[in-house]
């Protein structure tokens, strides 16, 4: 993980740089990148990138790998759990019997069943899951700041030249926390709050859900706002709504930001979740995860290059230290079993799948080994990531874990590398790199894209 002083160069961070710039800046040596593989890997990337945009489902608390797509329905009874396993439509890939919509669209989705690291807390289980950096701290306390690797789509923003008329990177429906802290990958850390996700932090189920910062106060009009200068001054009564979605510093910027989102008519319709069918939300879940699921899908149909859906850890999320196998059937799995079908289905009926990477990760696995509550405890040494669109292959396994899914038995993967696999499918060599508040180059990923999930 970058450290620096918060107090750093600003200049920099100030700049979009081209991908091709930012190859070419000093320092390539000290990092052992020759620039001649750079631009190779540059040029690779780009051919190779089939991804517009990215939908990241991050499911808060660490989801059990063997109750949902890795069981082992041969291995003891304290290890096997209660579940059963079914058939999918890719023969010799079984899967938790509680995902049947899954599992009859299993050919449309690769599994990595190999995935570990080292950090076994909630905040650096998630900072490493999400940014596919280690956290040097591994202690439950760990707080999101401003020297953090910034989550991916930050760099996605930093990096993307387009303008729009939607957000580049959103996330909803709700910020992730461990207790009172705040968990460091979810923010744009030291490229700056100026690359932070737009915060939706209201629930597209609700029968009110409005998102505050598209909803004009009435004495400012559409009109009022096309002059910056005047919304500026105007927008200073919104900073209470700004802080509570922008955990606001460098407010001005927030609210130029928020300027250009107030006037784009194509944002606003891209949230008016209204509009769908009550066959098509009712098919994703009327429930707070499937509704941000589908706002999810909206908004890259909109445009948006990436989208962050967080599973509530109000709720405990998918942290089954008690009662693993009760929760997660009343909720988490037929929840995610609704949203994520229907999720991939849609994209591929609208022609979208092949452009947009969806991939479903978490902290880390759960414990082999069921407690004396009936759960499964933190166990960041396996667990599997879904991955499906962007190029990638369905119906493909990279790495397994062995008998009991305490670790890989074969070809390991790390969080680096799924970052480094999503990054490739966008176009971006895991080379490419920005600076941190000291002006440090750092690549985007230090791991390797996991090849041979693509076509």
């Amino acid at each position: 993980m970058a450290k620096g002083r918060a107090g750093g160069c600003q200049d920099f961070l100030r700049t979009r740089c081209s991908r091709r710039a930012a190859l070419q800046v000093g320092g390539l040596g000290s990092l052992g990148f020759p620039l001649s593989r750079l631009l190779q890997a540059q040029e690779e990337a780009s051919n190779a990138a089939k991804a517009k945009s990215v939908i990241l489902l991050f499911q808060f608390g660490g989801a059990s790998h063997l109750d949902t797509f890795d069981p082992k329905p041969d291995a003891p009874d304290g290890i096997r759990g209660e579940f059963g396993t079914i058939e999918s439509n890719v023969p010799g890939r079984p899967i938790c019997e509680h995902l049947p919509k899954l599992a009859g669209m299993s050919d449309r989705y690769a599994l990595v069943r190999s995935v570990h690291h080292k950090s076994s807390s909630h905040n650096p289980g998630a900072y490493v899951s999400l940014t596919g950096r280690e956290s040097l701290i591994n202690i439950v306390t760990l707080n999101a700041s401003a020297n953090d690797f910034p989550h991916p789509g930050s760099i996605v923003d930093y990096l993307d030249h387009e303008v729009r008329d939607v957000p580049t990177s959103v996330a909803l429906p709700t910020m992730i926390a461990d207790g009172p802290f705040r968990t460091p990958g979810e923010f744009a850390g030291f490229l700056g709050r100026k690359y932070d996700p737009l915060w939706v932090l209201k629930d597209p189920n609700s029968k009110d859900f409005n998102v505050d910062e598209l909803t004009l106060p009435e004495s400012i009009s559409v009109d009022r706002l096309e002059d910056r200068q005047k919304t500026l001054s105007q927008l200073t009564a919104l900073s209470q709504l700004a802080e509570t979605s922008a955990i606001v510093q460098g407010m001005s910027e927030y609210q130029a930001r928020a300027v250009d989102l107030l006037t784009s008519e194509a944002t606003r319709k891209a949230f008016a979740i209204d509009d769908e069918t009550d066959e098509t939300r009712n098919r994703y879940g009327r429930n707070q995860y499937g509704q941000s699921v589908l706002l999810a899908r909206r908004l890259v149909e909109a445009g948006v290059r990436f989208v962050t859906v967080y599973y509530s850890r109000a709720i405990s999320g998918w942290d089954t230290h008690k009662n693993n196998f009760s929760t997660l059937k009343d909720s988490r799995l037929p929840q995610t079993d609704d949203a994520l079908s229907s999720l991939l289905t849609d994209l591929e009926e609208r022609g979208l799948l092949d452009e947009t990477l969806v991939y479903w990760t978490g902290d880390f696995g759960r414990t082999p080994k069921i407690n004396k509550d009936a759960g499964r405890d933190h166990w960041p040494a396996c667990g599997t990531v879904l991955m499906a669109g962007g190029g990638i292959r369905g119906g493909v396994d990279y790495g397994s874990s062995d008998a009991t899914g305490a670790y890989p038995d074969l070809d390991p993967s790390t969080p680096g590398d799924i970052t480094a696999t999503v990054f490739h499918s966008l176009g971006f060599p895991p080379e490419t790199l920005i600076h941190d508040q000291l002006q440090r180059p750092l690549p985007i990923s230090d791991g390797r894209p996991l090849l041979p999930l693509f076509g």
